[in-house]
Order: C-alpha cells, then structure tokens, then sequence
C-alpha cells in the first residue's frame, strides 16, 4: 500500500468519526435574557421598578404590639373562680401592610397609595372613660384607642392621586390638612376630627410653602352613636389653606356638614424654636345646634327628635377647643411629646410620652395619660413596641 493511498485512508476515517460525533453533541440552548428588578429613586428610597413597567413601587408597613392599663384604658375581664369582675390589661398586636406607587404621565406624577391592619385584641376595654357631658344620650369624649377585640381586618387607606386630585377611601382632609394633635398615642382625648371617609380633593401648591384643598367627602359612623354618612346627592365639604417655611406654619381649614347643616373651622400656628425644639398651638369653633332622631316612643312608634349638638366636622364638647403641645428631642434616639387639649364642655386631655429607637426601625414609646370631664377624671398608661420597615 502506497504512502498516498494511506494518508487518504486515514481522512476518511477521520471524517466518518467526527461526522458521528457531531450527530451525537448536545446543543445548549442560550439562556433567557433576566430583567433584573430596578431601584427608582425617584419618589425617595425604597422604590423599584415594576419588571416591564415605568411604575415604581413600595412595599412597607410595620408590626405594633400595645398594652394600656389604668382607669382610662383598663379592660374588664371576669374572674374564672368566683364570676367577678377584675381590671385588667388591655392588649392588642397589629399587623399594617402599605404599598405606594407612581408613575410619571403627561399630567403629572400618578399615584396610589393603600394601608392594610390586621388586627388581633385581648377582648373590650371598660376604657377609655366615656362620659356623657351635655345630656344627649351620646358619648363625648374620645374612645376607641384600644378598644380592640379579637380578630380584625380593616382597609383604612386606599387612594388614587394624579396631580393634586385625589380619590378614594381616606382620612378627612380636615383633620390631617393641618395635620395631627401631636406626637402622642392618645391625641383625641378631646377629640379634633373625624377621619374615615371616601373623598374627591383637589390640592393646589405654588411651591414657595402656600398649599389649599377643597374635599368633598361621604363622612362614616363615628364611635359615639352618630351616622354622618351622607343620605342624599350632597356631600360634605371641607376648604383650607396654609403656608408653611422653615420657622414653622400657619393654617386654616374649615369643614361643613351636608346633614345637620352644621359647619366647623379650625386655626393651627406651628412654631420651630429650634432644630431640637418645636411647639403647635390649634384652637377650633363650630355650630352645636343640630336635631337629630334620638329614639322612638314606645306608645305611639314616632320618632324622637332631639337636640344633639350632631356635626362631623365638630366632635369635640361645646362650641370651642383649644389643643397645644411640644415635640422635643432630648437625645440621638429619643423623642418626648406633649399635648393637652380642653374644650367648651370642660373636657380636658394631658398625655406625655418618649419615643425611643432602641435599633433602626424598632421604636419602643411609653405614655402616660389624664383625662377629666369636670367631674371625674382618670389616668392611664400605655406602652408601645413598633417595628417599622
């Protein structure tokens, strides 16, 4: 056999063996392109991008647990040996889930925001002390702080906003425009404002700290027995204004009620004595003429017509209230308020309370509290464990 004859041999061989290993490879397949989540830093930190969307989202919340006692918050529970009735603790532990999101649109930022409790409580409170200070047959002071029992769920936030419009279940824009009674737990001792509702608002803000509103909302029971939920086509309307710098601020809202055609106003002064140091000074007036249904008579089945005094915008006692308080850090970690509150019907309020961060994002805040109608009064404490994320 030639040396030619040999080396064409050995190609063929060669080709056959290789053409039989190409028949046999494995083809990896290339891998799925991965759309990695994005961080939006657009509306602030925590924010990412929905994968294959322009909207940013947030996803936070935190988890409270609370226990209260003392006259004013105290439960009542029965003994399991002999049937009495003991005080006790009044607990409850708390689950809030929120979500933001927005997304920028040729008519400005769109935004949703949502707040989900699930809530599991120890049982009724005897407190906080309920009083009936002008004889109407309805409770006049605040309640309903503690007052959890069992298992609950509760949407107490779920909005829509493009611009300055808003809509959607929220709390009433004459109660927070102005923004809340303090840093305490117990704010509305002598209370301020309703809060649940569904709304329409329209803010409208220059940007050199002048802000207005207008809100046209539905209202919702309230704890004291009133129904200010709207039964026609009106709604109830709220108007404010305010204008806030660096020194503090200075505002004004007022709300009317479509149902007992009942208004009420509210002034707020906000003050920052320091970047330590700050007070607030709000004071508010309404109408208290208001008939109402108030039971029916056993003899003829007519309804009773009252006077209640009944306004949404007014929950206080009287006519006027006046709130005031501090907010003052005392160190890194630790944050004290005050607030007092005293209205026409001699209510009057006092709690004080330290919010201290034990770690980032776990706030541990005890509290104190007074409350006295003119003829009784009561204390009570509570002691809140909160870990926000």
């Amino acid at each position: 056999m030639s040396i030619k004859s040999l080396l064409l041999g050995s190609a063929a061989a060669l080709v056959a063996v290789s053409g039989a290993q190409a028949a046999d490879a494995v083809v990896i397949a290339e891998p799925e392109p991965v759309e990695y989540v994005r961080v939006c830093d657009v509306y602030g930190t925590g924010y990412f991008y929905i994968p294959g969307t322009e909207t940013c989202l947030r996803i936070g919340g935190y988890v409270r647990y609370q226990a209260s006692g003392g006259d004013l918050w105290e439960r009542s529970a029965v003994d399991h040996e002999d049937g009495s009735i003991n005080e006790t603790w009044n607990k409850y532990a708390r689950l809030s889930l929120q979500t933001w999101t927005g997304t920028e649109t040729e008519l400005g930022t769109l935004k949703t925001y949502t707040e989900t409790r699930f809530q599991w409580g120890n049982g009724s409170p005897s407190g906080p002390v309920i009083f009936d200070t002008d004889g109407d047959g309805f409770a006049d002071s605040a309640g309903g702080t503690n007052g959890y029992d069992g298992t609950s769920v509760t949407l107490n936030f779920a909005w829509i906003e493009l611009g300055g419009f808003r809509v959607g279940k929220d709390e009433s824009a004459y109660t927070v425009f102005l923004d809340y009674a303090g840093g305490v737990i117990a704010d509305d001792l002598v209370p301020y404002g309703p809060f649940d509702t569904n709304l329409i608002s329209y803010t409208f803000s220059t940007g050199n700290g002048f802000s207005a509103i207008v809100s046209l909302e539905t209202g919702a029971d309230d704890s004291y027995g009133h129904d200010y939920s709207i039964d026609s086509y009106v709604p109830h309307v709220v108007a404010g204004a305010k204008f806030t710098q660096g020194w503090g601020g200075i505002g004004i809202v007022g709300g009317y009620d479509s149902i007992h055609e009942n208004w009420a106003v509210k002034a707020r002064l906000d003050i920052k004595a320091t970047e330590a140091l700050s007070f607030f000074l709000m004071g508010g007036w309404g109408d208290d003429d208001a008939d109402e249904v108030v039971g029916v008579d056993p003899d003829t089945g007519l309804l009773i017509i009252g006077e209640t005094g009944a306004n949404f915008y007014k929950p206080w006692g009287g006519e006027w209230a006046i709130w005031g308080g501090m907010t003052a850090q005392v160190s890194e970690k630790a944050v004290m308020n005050l607030q007092l509150g005293y209205d026409d019907s001699e209510q009057f309020g006092a709690s004080l309370n330290v919010q201290y961060e034990l770690v980032p994002g776990f706030r541990i805040t005890p509290e104190i509290d007074y409350y006295d109608n003119g003829d009784d009064d009561a204390f009570g404490g509570i002691i809140r464990f909160q870990r926000s994320f």
